[in-house]
């Protein structure tokens, strides 16, 4: 998107993205037309701009980034008693399941207060897939094989849709699945350092014997 903004000195007309608008003058409340234009663009695109974005703070949008801070970033900008609002509370007590690891809590109570992302068409299935791909970040970090129950609380996903979303992270992904049928099934994560603590290599391991000397 760009827009047509006259310079005072040469009188032309000139085009600005909404990037180099947001640069030049986040706060001006003339460019406001196009940042929500904007918002509107991303969410058809399925795209994202934190820039852009924290002039008008989509809230639901910034949850999606975690586990990057940007929706403590952009709370940080909202005086508090707008954040006393019943719409940022719910959007708050979401963000703090999400950052303990509550999973099961964070789909109960989104699911009760689904009119904050339905107000974006196309938004929800986006939104449910950034959540589960988190949940499955801080997961990865913590089991090195996680039992169904488990992960199917995680990720809001049960059944038959279960089944065919491990296949695929079977084939795609490097997840074995053990043999076991229904919740005694267990689901073998990739290794990482983190799951592994022996794969990480300390820093004496890093630097040559001659740096050393």
């Amino acid at each position: 998107m760009v827009r047509e903004r006259e310079t005072p000195k040469q009188q032309q007309q000139v085009s600005y993205t909404v990037e180099q608008l947001v640069a030049v003058n986040p706060y001006n409340p003339d460019i406001l037309p196009d940042l929500e234009n904007y918002v509107n663009e991303q969410v058809s695109s399925q795209t994202y701009s934190l820039d852009a974005n924290l002039c008008l703070l989509r809230l639901y949008q910034a949850l999606m980034a975690m586990p990057a801070p940007d929706f403590s970033l952009c709370l940080f900008l909202i005086p508090e008693r707008v954040q006393m609002e019943e719409q940022f509370k719910t959007l708050i007590v979401l963000s703090h399941y999400l950052e303990t690891g509550r999973f099961r809590q964070f789909w109960d109570e989104a699911a009760k207060n689904r009119h904050i992302v339905e107000a974006v068409p196309g938004l929800n299935a986006g939104f449910e897939q950034a959540i589960q791909t988190y949940a499955i970040h801080v997961l990865s970090l913590t089991y090195q094989k996680i039992p169904r129950p488990v992960l199917a609380e995680a990720i809001n996903i049960e059944g038959l849709s279960l089944d065919k979303f491990l296949e695929h992270q079977a084939a795609n992904s490097g997840w074995i699945l053990e043999k076991g049928h229904g919740r005694g099934q267990l689901i073998v994560l990739p290794r990482n350092e983190f799951n592994h603590p022996e794969l990480k290599k300390s820093a004496a391991d890093s630097v040559p014997l001659e740096h050393i000397t």
